[in-house]
């Protein structure tokens, strides 16, 4: 009996130890943390964000009671397929990269107002909202002869937009614009016709110019006669 009761208190010191060695690794394993190079934490407090955002490096927190948001403010890329009507009702499919980065100071109120998913959340309607805005400004075929000018007044409208939300633009790329494709068989054929037209019109030039050489020739020849004959 006595050697039982002694295995039994000698079981419960075990498991007693064990509980007591998880609880203390867990709380200090739960009170260390640390934030990456090129990012920034928010601390959650029972879920409620506080507004300062924790830079690189190693820090502490109350565990079981605080949680951390890791979330990236180096520079990142963002693509979307975006569809509009140019000036002259042509449908146009456009592809679109922004690369971009939050404001670091920023990432708290982004986090508690928007979520880690900012980029489908805020930046993608605005994305959308200015492809629109821009491209019915230009003919179809003004989309692709200034497409660098198109360009330009995205970036800028989407900076000007996405800047209150904590979000920097720093450069836009049209990656593709995709017509209907009776409207590209349309630019073909008159691709075609220019290439035509400026091809005939260096064929008549060369007959132009071999005529005139001709006569030039027949000129010569012609002066060349006389003077042999007045010298006869």
């Amino acid at each position: 009996m006595k050697q039982e009761n002694e295995l039994n208190n000698l079981v419960t010191k075990i498991v007693t130890s064990v509980i007591i060695g998880i609880v203390a690794l867990t709380i200090i394993f739960g009170t260390f943390y640390t934030i990456p190079a090129g990012h920034r934490g928010v601390i959650l407090t029972f879920g409620k964000p506080t507004m300062e955002a924790m830079t690189e490096g190693l820090h502490i927190k109350m565990p079981l009671v605080q949680k951390v948001i890791k979330m990236p403010v180096q520079t990142q890329k963002y693509e979307a397929d975006l569809t509009a009507a140019s000036k002259d009702l042509q449908d146009v499919n456009t592809k679109i990269a922004i690369n971009y980065h939050i404001m670091p100071e920023k990432v708290p109120e982004i986090y508690r107002d928007i979520g880690v998913n900012y980029a489908e959340k805020v930046i993608f309607p605005y994305e959308q909202e200015t492809n629109k805005g821009i491209t019915s400004q230009f003919t179809a075929e003004e989309l692709i002869t200034k497409r660098d000018k198109v360009r330009e007044q995205m970036k800028t409208d989407l900076a000007e937009k996405l800047r209150p939300r904590g979000v920097i633009v720093e450069e836009v790329s049209i990656i593709n614009f995709a017509f209907s494709s009776s409207f590209t068989q349309a630019i073909e054929q008159k691709v075609t016709a220019e290439q035509l037209a400026f091809a005939a019109k260096n064929k008549l030039e060369q007959i132009k110019y071999e005529a005139q050489q001709r006569v030039t020739q027949a000129t010569a020849e012609a002066e060349a006669i006389k003077i042999l004959a007045q010298a006869i």
